[in-house]
């Protein structure tokens, strides 16, 4: 069942604590603490769980917490490959959030 959508734009960065590459977005902070604040069913590391779209992909994923109070929200290599995107771009995503 499906919460609350957002839209929002944001720079695709890789997450250096792995070697592999692993490519998130991070949320602006006024739309993570509004996620915040919201019941979410329990989910490991805090995660939320969401549909996500970028351009034409639509997937399942869960957004995760970071340090500064902002949650990000990984960017599957196919999603990638399909719109044409790459680290550095700024992109324009669609979450939405499931209870």
């Amino acid at each position: 069942m499906a919460g609350y959508r957002y839209e929002f734009e944001a720079e695709l960065f890789r997450w250096a604590s792995r070697r592999e590459l692993w490519v998130f977005a991070r949320l602006p902070l006024e739309v993570s603490e509004e996620i915040r604040l919201q019941p979410h069913p329990p989910a490991g590391f805090d995660s939320v769980k969401v549909q996500v779209t970028l351009g034409a992909s639509r997937w399942s994923t869960s957004i995760f917490p970071e340090s500064d109070g902002t949650y990000v929200v990984p960017i599957k290599s196919a999603v990638r490959r399909a719109e044409g995107v790459e680290l550095g771009d700024r992109v324009r995503i669609g979450v939405e959030t499931l209870l």
